[in-house]
Parts: C-alpha cells; sequence; structure tokens
C-alpha cells in the first residue's frame, strides 16, 4: 500500500503511564534518544503517514508531555484513573469524533516504529482484515504477551503472559501492543472490553480478541524485535540510543562520510552531513549541526549548533558552540573554542583560543592564546575582525572592539579601542633589563639553602 492510496489514519499514543522503572522526574517518554524525546521520535516517525490527527493519552507529570507537544499539532487527553492500556486508547474518542478512517494504537515508548509497517498493518485492513497487530520474535519472550496465529497469520488467540498456559507461554510470537482497526470497529471492540483477568484491567489485546469473537479476522503483521522493543529503565533507553547511532553511522557512511572509528562518533537527531566529509574518532555532535561536503571533523571534538562550510577543518580537540558558522575553507584548530562567531572564507584560529560573539573575516588569522573578552558579568559584547587582519598570540580583544582589515595587533595585547584598516596595534609594557641581576639572585639563593642544610 503507498501513501497515496492510504485511507485517513489517526494515531493514538498511549503515555499514561508511571514509568517508575526508569527512576527519574522527567516523564519516561521525553527521555531522549540523540538529544530528541522518544516521543517526538515516533511522531516523526508517523509525519510520513500524514496522520490526520494524533491523540496522545496522558495520565502521570502530563504538564511535561503537555509541554514537549507543544506547536506539534497533537492533542493531547487524560486518562484518570488507570485502569489499562484498552481504558487508555478509549480516552482518545471524543477528540477523534467524528474521524471515520483508521485508528493505529501503540505505546509512547517505542520510539523505532516505523512508518512502513503502519502502512503493512493497514494494508492487511485493506485486504479484508477486521483487526491488525503487530508481532515479533525476541530472544528472550520472557514475559510478553503472547500471539497465538496460523502459518498464514491468521490469529486464534490474544493472550497476556500472566494469563498464558503453559503451551502458549511456549510460543515465541510476541504481542507488541500496536494494533489498527477502522474507527468503528476499534470503539466497538474498545467498548466491548472486560477486565476479568489476573490484573483486573482493560487489555488492549482483547479488542483482537473481541474481533475473533465476532467471527472477523484478525492479522498478525511481524516485524524485527529491535523496532518494537519498549523503553522502561536507563539500560533500555542506552540500547535504544546504540541502536539508533548505529542506523545513523551506516545511513552516514552509505551517502559518502568516511568515519574512522564510526563506534566512537555519535550523532544527534539533526546532523546533516554532506559527501567526502571525513570524521577522526571520538566526535560528538549535538543539535543543529549542519556540515557541507569535503569537511573534516578531527578527534576528539564537540560540535554543536553549528554550520560548517565546504573544505573546513575542525580540531582535534574543538569545541563549537551554538551560532557558529564557518564558510569554506576556514580552519578551527585544537582547543578553540567557538560561541555565536562567524569566521569568513580561510580564516583561521589554530591553537588555544576563545572567539565568542565575533565575526572574523576572510583570510585573517588568530593567534594563538587569543580571547575575545565579550562578558562583563551583565551584558554580552561582539567583536569585529576585518578581513585577513593578523591577531598575535597571546592578545585580549575587549569587546566592544573592531579590528580592522588588514590591521595586526602585536602579540600580548589587550586591546580595548577599535583598530584601522592596516593599522599595528601593539599594548604591552616596556620591558625591563636588568644585567647581571639573575646571576646574583642564584648566587645569593644557592648560598642560603647551603646555609640552611649544615644547620
Amino acid at each position: 500500500m503507498s501513501n497515496a492510496s492510504l485511507p485517513p489514519v489517526a494515531a493514538v499514543i498511549l503515555a499514561a503511564g508511571k514509568g517508575t522503572r526508569m527512576k527519574s522526574d522527567l516523564h519516561k517518554v521525553l527521555h531522549p534518544i540523540a538529544g530528541r524525546p522518544m516521543l517526538l521520535h515516533l511522531m516523526d516517525s508517523f509525519a510520513a503517514l500524514a496522520p490526520a490527527a494524533t491523540v496522545v493519552v496522558v495520565g502521570d507529570k502530563r504538564e511535561q508531555v503537555e509541554s514537549a507537544l507543544a506547536g506539534t499539532g497533537a492533542v493531547t487527553v487524560v486518562q484518570d484513573p488507570q485502569l489499562g492500556t484498552a481504558h487508555a486508547a478509549l480516552q482518545a474518542r471524543e477528540a477523534l469524533s467524528g474521524f471515520g478512517g483508521m485508528i493505529l494504537v501503540c505505546f509512547g515508548d517505542c520510539p523505532m516504529l516505523a512508518a512502513d509497517t503502519v502502512l503493512r498493518l493497514c494494508a492487511a485492513l485493506d485486504a479484508g482484515a477486521r483487526v491488525a497487530v503487530l508481532g515479533f520474535r525476541p530472544a528472550d519472550a520472557a514475559a510478553y504477551g503472547r500471539i497465538i496465529a496460523d502459518a498464514d497469520g491468521t490469529v486464534r488467540k490474544m493472550v497476556e503472559y500472566k494469563d498464558a498456559t503453559a503451551e502458549e507461554r511456549a510460543v515465541d510470537l510476541c504481542n507488541s501492543g500496536v494494533i489498527v482497526a477502522r474507527a468503528p470497529d476499534m470503539w466497538r471492540l474498545l467498548d466491548a472490553v472486560g477486565n476479568d483477568n489476573a490484573q483486573g484491567e482493560y487489555y488492549l489485546p482483547d479488542v483482537a480478541t473481541g474481533a475473533i469473537a465476532e467471527g472477523g479476522r484478525v492479522v498478525a503483521i511481524e516485524t524485527g524485535a529491535d523496532e518494537v522493543a519498549g523503553i522502561n529503565s536507563r539500560a533500555e533507553l542506552a540500547a535504544a540510543e546504540a541502536q539508533w547511532q548505529a542506523f545513523k553511522r551506516e545511513e552516514a557512511m552509505a551517502a559518502g562520510v568516511s568515519l574512522k572509528a564510526p563506534d566512537t562518533v555519535w550523532f544527534s537527531w539533526d546532523t546533516e552531513i554532506g559527501r567526502d566529509v571525513t570524521v577522526e574518532p571520538n566526535v560528538f555532535f549535538g543539535p543543529g549541526v549542519r556540515i557541507a561536503d569535503g569537511a573534516t571533523i578531527r578527534g576528539f571534538s564537540h560540535i554543536e549548533g553549528a554550520e560548517i562550510g565546504a573544505g573546513c577543518e575542525v580540531g582535534p580537540f574543538a569545541r563549537l558552540r551554538p551560532g557558529t558558522v564557518l564558510d569554506e575553507k576556514a580552519k578551527i584548530g585544537n582547543f578553540v573554542e567557538t560561541k555565536k562567531t562567524h569566521l569568513g572564507k580561510g580564516a583561521k584560529a589554530n591553537h588555544l583560543t576563545y572567539l565568542g560573539d565575533a565575526t572574523v573575516g576572510a583570510g585573517a588569522n588568530i593567534g594563538a592564546g587569543t580571547i575575545t573578552c565579550n562578558y562583563d558579568g551583565y551584558f554580552k559584547y561582539r567583536t569585529e575582525i576585518g578581513e585577513r587582519a593578523f591577531i598575535g598570540s597571546n592578545s585580549a580583544l575587549v569587546a566592544p572592539v573592531r579590528i580592522g582589515a588588514d590591521a595586526i595587533v602585536g602579540a600580548g595585547s589587550t586591546v580595548t579601542r577599535d583598530v584601522g584598516d592596516g593599522e599595528l596595534r601593539l599594548v604591552r609594557a616596556e620591558q625591563s633589563v636588568k644585567p647581571g641581576w639573575a646571576d646574583r639572585f642564584h648566587d645569593a639563593m644557592r648560598k642560603k639553602k647551603a646555609a640552611e642544610q649544615k644547620s
């Protein structure tokens, strides 16, 4: 089934649980993977389906979830009290009043669920199924609910682990909790769900059980365990991060990026990286990074909120903070930190430098140990450095200040006033020379030390 032929789909995402195993003050579904809350990863995936509506069922810490969803177009509904997953899904009925298409119900802590998988579920409905459920075969079936199905995927029974017989527990096809049905069927079947089970809760899989009891066909579609693994603990969160990073690394290399030690490079959810880019070991990309073709990122660099132009070189041991822009062939060297700084074409700061709130013109050279003094304890100020300017080592540029084009600032200068185009500015104390002073000092100190050792 293609997107063009897809009937309208609405997504109901269950996110009302307490997530106690995470042991966190942050709602479980807001814990980040690659710098983005897992709930928003899931919604990003669904964006390919162009859902008619997205309803998130909230409960515990609902204010946090509502805040995270601001501007996404999703609506929230509250489950209170929390009486099980079927009861949670029912809370979305009013928000979807008048909607007659397909309804997908899934969990907010399964961020890897792909749009293509949802399309396969929807295709099963188009082929005559009343309900489609998503199954998987984990290495360890553990306490997952089981799907008892024929070889063609026709489901005979859905059963929670606590209610399953020993024979049913031996089945390795497990229920992911993802389910699709047309709206009239979904609401009717949810209404019919009872709570006569070990937990006394209203279980979502009983939607399928109810459809089977009516004589309707229920189909199980299978996917890989990694796609539907729920995240309930810090260890599972770390595993999901590793899974996401591995996928992103493979994607980057397939697109023409050279990763010298792939397992040591960490991407953000929105990293954009061009062809023929080389990334050395132990590089971290935070959110908001764009790298153009042919750039080189050397080892142990930390980059976030930065735009790096074609042919640029960064690092090793560089830190680029938000607002950094490097034009073509600019260079940031070892132990250089930038923030809200724009380096023009071919400009370079090779060593031990801090550039904050600065503009550096094309071809300018920033010497080792240079800093822009951009903060007075209350306000930030800008430094402007002109094209081809040369800033000598160990200089302090006290903002607001402008260094003109082709100007030279002598090493060790503290510049507090503007420097005109082509000027030389040298600000340092006059050197004092005392011939023989050091020899006399050393003689006196040696005699004193010898006397102390004798006493």
